[in-house]
């Protein structure tokens, strides 16, 4: 079947005891053992939960993975999946990169030995030439936040294979939907399920899916160990979010390419950047390695004060961190997704105080186009 009909039709679609239409929501901390030796399959809700198991197997079948695991949030997901890492690894990550993921291997993961190099992974010679003999993860992010940065997935995955690196790839912005690594040859795909997955700005949750058995039960002991498990409530809010993702993504990303074009006109956006542009750097890559260009963009004012002016007089978006929902969300990665890098690395890696992102969501475009052509009216006044 096509993803857009398994969203729907798959394997927890009706419950085989009662014929309910909805998960059951297993809200149990333990499980009754029924044989003194023999135990059940669930016993602890942090080593196993019916409605978490429901979850975890569905994102695993939608990325084409052997399994899948729930987590409390997209950090502690991309946080567990760097526990595979020992004192003296070291990891490739791209520079373009979620500023939770840059806090966690600068401020953390460097207290225990885990060491780290940031690349522009637009380029594979740079690439190649930061591959370390003890480089054990290429991370990838793409398209990236916030600069839409493209990565060429199955080049790196070649790279990496050549030096027996495993690869990790942050698919938030594409989904499933529109991106499916583990088909490209990447060893771990890790998502913020807050974001698109679920879609409504009403859960905090993070998704890894491997495709290797053995790497799996590697991060199924992490996960057990670590502990940072989604809640059922939770992970069946996201249950019920991956139902509409095909056509909510779908009609986002139809709005996002107008609203880049409209910007990409206006005399007072110095830049737009949206891998559905034709101009876009990795324009061509994305095309080839996704089904779809997605529904977040950044642009770029003239500095800090007009991004000031037109957040005043923008009244459709909210203005708020995260992204993915049904209603469009406005950010300013410099004093939000990116506060933890500090600034000489921000502006270094392009993320300058009058970049604005936008995940649009579900308005209608022209309504959305006209709320940010008077809030532009404003700017330099």
């Amino acid at each position: 079947m096509d993803l857009q009909t398994q969203l729907v039709h798959n394997k927890w679609q009706v419950d085989v005891q009662t014929g309910a239409v909805s998960v059951p929501i297993h809200h149990a901390s333990t499980f009754h053992q029924f044989d003194f030796d023999t135990f059940g399959k669930y016993d602890y809700s942090r080593s196993g939960n019916p409605t978490r198991e429901a979850l975890e197997e569905t994102i695993a079948e939608l990325e084409g993975g052997v399994s899948g695991f729930a987590f409390a949030s997209g950090m502690a997901a991309i946080s567990t999946a760097f526990l595979l890492l020992s004192k003296g690894d070291h990891v490739l990550i791209t520079d373009d990169v979620y500023g939770g993921t840059y806090r966690i291997l600068t401020d953390v993961l460097s207290r225990f030995g885990i060491e780290h190099t940031f690349v522009d992974m637009t380029d594979l010679d740079a690439v190649a030439r930061h591959i370390r003999p003890n480089t054990k993860v290429i991370y990838m992010e793409t398209p990236s936040n916030p600069l839409l940065k493209i990565t060429d997935i199955r080049g790196v995955v070649k790279l990496a294979k050549a030096h027996g690196c495993l690869t990790f790839l942050d698919n938030t912005f594409a989904t499933p939907v529109l991106q499916r690594p583990l088909d490209l040859g990447v060893d771990v795909v890790l998502h913020s399920a807050t974001k698109f997955l679920a879609g409504h700005s009403d859960v905090v949750a993070g998704l890894a899916v491997v495709k290797d058995a053995r790497l799996a039960r590697e991060l199924r002991k992490l996960q057990y160990s670590f502990g940072a498990v989604l809640g059922v409530q939770d992970a069946w809010l996201v249950l019920r979010g991956l139902k509409t993702l095909h056509v909510r993504l779908d009609y986002a990303s139809r709005s996002a390419l107008q609203l880049a074009q409209f910007l990409h006109r206006h005399p007072k956006v110095a830049h737009v950047y949206y891998p559905g542009l034709s101009f876009h750097e990795g324009h061509a890559i994305h095309r080839e390695q996704a089904r779809g260009f997605g529904a977040v963009l950044s642009f770029e004012l003239e500095d800090e004060q007009a991004v000031r002016t037109f957040v005043k007089h923008a009244r459709i978006p909210v203005f708020a961190v995260s992204l993915g929902a049904v209603e469009s969300i406005l950010s300013y990665p410099a004093k939000m997704s990116h506060a933890a890098m500090p600034k000489a690395e921000r502006l270094r890696r392009g993320i300058t105080d009058g970049l604005l992102r936008i995940s649009v969501g579900l308005e209608a475009i022209d309504d959305l186009i006209a709320d940010f052509e008077q809030a532009l009216s404003y700017v330099g006044k």
